[in-house]
């Protein structure tokens, strides 16, 4: 397991845990999202190529229409 904070509260993940698979265990697949890790913004087109490791800082915002 590895620990990571993200948006200020920490999380144990499996180790090998990508990106994309931790938006889909959020429930924010599909959902437009900005995420930064380490201080870094990550491109979506990362998401699955992108492995956490122990220690990794997230935030994650996710986008609310409105009018």
């Amino acid at each position: 397991m590895i620990t990571l904070t993200i948006n200020g509260a920490p999380r144990q993940l499996p180790v090998n845990t990508t990106v994309a698979t931790l938006i889909e265990e959020m429930g924010l697949a599909g959902k437009r999202i900005a995420l930064e890790r380490n201080g870094d913004i990550v491109p979506r087109s990362t998401f699955t190529m992108q492995t956490l490791v122990d220690g990794d800082k997230l935030e994650i915002v996710v986008a609310v229409g409105g009018g």
